[in-house]
Order: structure tokens, then C-alpha cells, then sequence
């Protein structure tokens, strides 16, 4: 017997209950309940007119028996004929209605997903990794509209059809109606047996598979420091591990369908055995006419249709469910400190006893304590994995601190309103995104209304005016997915050019240009010199003539500041600095020809 596989990491973002996914859909439900109302009534009419059939056929097969004449047979004919027409015509006026239903439903989740997701807190989104999130926003956004779209109108209509015609055959013959119930046990045990193990298994197969988008994801984002500290095979270990849990959680679902699926099929066959075996013994006693006969036998061949509709597209539902779910989860992120009305007094960045862990028991910071006055220019350097990066995403709000303070002119980082702290630290990644829109769109994005002297300014700070003008639309180039493809390095000073037109008064670069190659990064560097006067700059980067720039160096080793001053101070103390700052320069000396 197959079991379910181990559960899948935990989701790092969280996934909605069956409780909460229940109460959305009855609120979408009671928005759109004219609409809803007005689709059930045409499928209702629709299935009405389709029962019109069985019955005349009924009354025909009868009716010879007696002697019926040949003008009778052919009114009888034309009714048959008419209801066929009426039928076809509100089953295609009620499926265009259920389509406009589900199009619209589809759209409110969508941009309810979007909203949630672009309000969560950046160091939410930074644990949870991109994998997920993208998951969410793409494959499950995808399984669930062809949900809402086909498998839950397709359901409804189905189960709607299997009570009007399962009440057409009671009324036509309850005894002959009553037989089609043998069929009822395998479809009904099969079924609750499916559901009760359907949804968790779904949503591991889903969780397992962002896994994978995740680890691979990374594994190529980081591909440089995955390659320059011999982590391939570590790297390739996990991918494997992330697959082989992915494929589990898909074979467990396969099983389910494999058992589900036949036992369903025998529950086709079985009203039918019933209503024939039924109707021959009951006709032979003279119990019912051979009309009833042959209207629950065409009833309950009707039947079969529908019901496998409902077990085909219950899986669909199945996944649909499940994506809902993660994608409601969103909503369910806990919020973040409460945002302060607090006004930072000074542009004085100070972080006291900082500790920080991106998981329980596992700290990455201990107790750092660092001070960033204005107007100066501060180098973090020191070892991968030694917190460097993590420490300037604390000093630029992305992370509250775990123990400890961070506070910008006395008013903590990560409690000040996001608009507000952007205007007072802005970090720079070596990540960066082009949006679909013109160059000009890109820029604004930092400050929207900005005219075009402010974005040419922007773009020409960062030594980016002349190829954008060189563009075929220059500033109008339409660039991003789609458009005209920009290389990383014009890409990344785009992303810098966004900051420059934000004008925060402190700046934390973390390796920003590292997609550039050694000149032309030091000339971004030079080139930005005259837009960074007079702001604080805090610079995390391995290339350590950034820190001999420098007016001061943080040494970050272990996740302390080991060591702390100027390039001269820390050369001449002989210390961890100094023996970086040598096995650095006899790289560099090695690598050129």
C-alpha cells in the first residue's frame, strides 16, 4: 500500500485553512449572487428541457405497445425536437454567463493576491525566498483559474443535472428510481475517501515544487559564489533532495487518483445493471409500464454523464482548491511592528546589541554594535557567511533585529512607515528588476511625477545617459519583459539610478555593482563619487579598494565587528583586516597578466 510520503519543508509563507478558504468563497458567492442566481436558473432550465427527451421516448414506447398512431408519434417527435433546441440554446446562454462569472472572480483574486503580496514586509519576502512567492503567483495562480474557469461551473451544472434528473426518475418511477442507488456505495465511499486525504496531498505537491523553483532559483542567482566557494555539488544535493520530495508528493496524489478513479467507474455500471434487472422483474408483474421502464433507464443513462463530469473535474477542484489556499495565505502573513509617527531627529544610523537569526537558535548576528555618523563613508568587508550582508539589511529596515536596536536618528529603522524610511535609507542590491514599461517608467518608480531633467540627471549620475540615449526611443525605449533586453550591468544601473532619484540621505550598497566587471564598476564608483557628497554611505563589498575609499572599515567576522577604523589604523594594527586586505591584493597582482 502506498503511503503519504514525509511532509515537505514547512511553508515558509503561510497557507490558508479549509476554514478560511470556505468563508472567501461564500463571500465571493455573496457579491456576485444576482450572477450566480441567474446562471443556476438557465443550467436549471437547460437540464428541465433536456428531461423533456427520456420522457417523450417513454411515452412513444408506450404508446406503440397500445396502438399509438403515426401523427401522434411525429407530434411527439417534434416536442423531442424542440426541447433538444430549447436545451441547446440556455445551456450556451448559461455557460456564457458562468464564464463571465468566472472571469470576473478570477480577476478579484488575482489583484487581491497582488496586493497582499506587494504589501508584505520585505523581510518576510527575503526568509520565504522567491521560489514560493513566484510559485503562488504563477503556477498556482494558473491551476487555480482553470478551476474557477472550468472544473467548478462544470461541477455545479453536473451536480445540478444529477438532482433534476435523479427527481425526474423518482417521479417517473420511484421503485425503478430506487435501484439506481446500488451504484451510490462505491462512488460515495471512493469519493470521501479521495477527499479526506486530496487536500493535504495537493498542497505538499504544491509546497514541494515551490521547494525546487526555490533552490534552483538561488542556485542560479548565486551561481558566481556557489562556483568561487566549491558549493556545486552541496548545491546540486539539495536540488536533487527538493526533486525527489517533489516527485513523492506527486506519485501520492497519483495513487489516490489510481484508487478513486475505479471505483468510481464501477458505480457507473451498476444503476444501469440495477434499473434494467429492476424493471424487467417489476414489468413482468405488472408493477410498472414498459414506459417507465424505458424512461428511469434513459434517466439513469443520463445520469452517468454528469456524474462523471463531478469525478473528473473534482480533482481539478482538488488543485484548485489547494492553490486558493496558498494564495489566500498571503492575507494570513503576521503583520509587522506597528509603524511609528515618530520623525527621526538626525541622520545618525546606530545599532546596539544587535542579534538576528533567520532561524530559531540559529543566530547570525551577536550583539553587534555599530556606529554610522552622518556624511561619512562606511566599508563592511570580511568573509563569506560572516554576516555582512545580513547587517545591512538590518541597518536598512529589511529585518528587525531579534534583540538589540537599530534607530535612525533615535526613531527605530524597521518601525518607521516604509515610504518614510526609503526617504532615509534606501539598500542597494547586486539584485535588481527590470519592470515592463519605458526606461523613463522604470526610474520614476522612485519618485513618481518626477519630470525628465530629474530622470536624465539620475540615469546620467550613474553613467547610464548615453546608452539610454543611444536607445531606439531613447527614454520611451519600452524595455522589461517583452521589450528591448537590457545587459545586467545597464540593468543594474537603472536599479541605482531609482536610488539616486529617491535622494535618501543614507545609502547601504551591498556588493551593487558586483555585476559589472572590475573597470567599468570602478567607474560607476567614481562616477557616483559627486552624487554621494554628503551622504552616508554604508558599502558591503569583497573588493577591498572600496574600503580603502573608506572613511572607516567595519571588519565583520563571526557576526561581531571585529575590528573598527580607518584603512591606515587597521593595516598597521596587523590584524584580521590587514591579512585580508594582503591575501586581496596578492589576487588581484595573481589575476592580472
Amino acid at each position: 500500500m502506498t503511503t503519504a510520503p514525509p511532509a515537505a519543508p514547512s511553508n515558509k509563507l503561510p497557507v490558508a485553512t479549509a476554514a478560511q478558504v470556505r468563508e472567501q468563497v461564500k463571500a465571493l458567492l455573496s457579491r456576485h449572487r444576482r450572477t450566480v442566481v441567474i446562471a443556476l436558473t438557465l443550467h436549471a432550465l437547460a437540464v428541465v428541457a433536456g428531461l423533456v427527451g427520456p420522457r417523450v421516448l417513454g411515452t412513444i414506447v408506450q404508446g406503440i405497445q397500445h396502438g399509438m398512431t403515426t401523427a401522434t408519434v411525429d407530434r411527439l417527435a417534434l416536442l423531442f425536437a424542440a426541447a433538444l433546441v430549447v436545451q441547446t440554446l440556455l445551456t450556451r446562454w448559461a455557460r456564457f454567463r458562468a464564464a463571465v462569472l468566472g472571469e470576473t472572480v478570477l480577476a478579484e483574486l488575482r489583484e487581491d493576491f497582488l496586493e497582499n503580496a506587494a504589501g508584505l514586509p520585505l523581510g518576510t519576502v527575503e526568509r520565504a525566498g522567491t521560489g514560493d512567492l513566484v510559485t503562488r503567483s504563477t503556477t498556482d495562480i494558473e491551476r487555480l483559474s482553470y478551476a474557477v474557469r472550468q472544473a467548478a461551473p462544470e461541477i455545479i451544472v453536473a451536480l445540478l443535472s444529477v438532482l433534476l434528473i435523479g427527481a425526474a426518475a423518482v417521479i417517473t418511477s420511484p421503485l425503478l428510481a430506487a435501484a439506481c442507488l446500488v451504484g451510490a456505495p462505491p462512488i460515495v465511499l471512493g469519493t470521501t475517501w479521495y477527499r479526506n486525504r486530496a487536500d493535504e496531498g495537493y498542497r505538499r505537491e504544491m509546497a514541494t515544487f515551490g521547494e525546487v523553483n526555490t533552490s534552483i532559483g538561488e542556485s542560479a542567482a548565486a551561481a558566481r559564489t556557489i562556483e568561487a566557494l566549491g558549493l556545486q555539488q552541496r548545491r546540486v544535493q539539495r536540488s536533487d533532495d527538493d526533486i525527489r520530495a517533489w516527485i513523492g508528493a506527486e506519485r501520492y496524489t497519483l495513487w489516490l487518483r489510481s484508487v478513486w478513479f475505479p471505483s468510481a467507474e464501477i458505480g457507473y455500471v451498476l444503476p444501469i445493471v440495477g434499473v434494467v434487472l429492476a424493471g424487467g422483474l417489476l414489468y413482468a408483474r405488472g408493477a410498472v409500464t414498459l414506459g417507465e421502464v424505458t424512461a428511469v433507464t434513459l434517466y439513469v443513462q443520463m445520469l452517468i454523464e454528469p456524474v462523471d463530469v463531478v469525478i473528473s473535474w473534482l480533482d481539478e477542484l482538488q488543485i484548485g482548491k489547494a492553490s486558493m489556499a496558498r494564495l489566500l495565505g498571503v492575507r494570513y502573513v503576521p503583520p509587522g511592528p506597528a509603524p511609528t509617527q515618530e520623525v527621526p531627529r538626525t541622520t545618525e544610523i546606530i545599532a546596539s546589541d544587535v542579534r538576528f537569526s533567520y532561524r530559531d537558535g540559529h543566530d547570525v548576528l551577536h550583539g553587534v554594535n555599530l556606529v554610522v555618523p552622518p556624511g561619512s563613508r562606511i566599508a563592511v568587508v570580511g568573509p563569506s557567511g560572516a554576516g555582512k550582508s545580513t547587517l545591512g539589511r538590518l541597518l536598512a529596515g529589511v529585518h528587525p533585529p531579534r534583540t538589540g536596536r537599530v534607530a535612525v536618528g533615535g526613531v527605530d529603522v524597521s518601525a518607521l512607515e516604509p515610504e518614510s524610511l526609503r526617504q532615509q535609507v534606501a539598500l542597494v542590491t547586486q539584485e535588481h528588476h527590470v519592470f515592463v514599461g519605458t526606461v523613463r517608467d522604470n526610474v520614476v518608480l522612485a519618485r513618481p511625477g518626477a519630470d525628465d531633467a530629474a530622470v536624465r540627471a539620475a540615469l546620467d549620475a550613474v553613467d547610464a545617459l548615453d546608452w539610454v540615449d543611444a536607445l531606439p526611443a531613447g527614454m520611451d525605449t519600452v524595455v522589461g519583459s517583452g521589450g528591448h533586453a537590457l545587459a545586467p550591468a545597464h540593468a543594474q544601473q537603472v536599479a541605482l539610478a531609482r536610488i539616486v532619484l529617491a535622494d535618501p540621505h543614507t545609502l547601504v550598497l551591498d556588493e551593487a555593482t558586483s555585476l559589472l566587471d572590475p573597470r567599468a564598476a570602478r567607474h560607476l564608483e567614481r562616477s557616483l563619487a559627486a552624487v554621494l557628497h554628503g551622504r552616508t554611505v554604508v558599502a558591503i563589498a569583497h573588493r577591498l579598494h572600496t574600503a580603502h575609499d573608506a572613511d572607516q572599515v567595519a571588519v565583520v567576522e563571526g557576526g561581531l565587528v571585529a575590528e573598527f577604523g580607518s584603512h591606515d589604523e587597521l593595516m598597521a594594527s596587523g590584524g584580521a583586516y590587514a591579512a585580508l586586505w594582503e591575501s586581496w591584493r596578492e589576487g588581484s597582482t595573481a589575476a592580472t597578466p
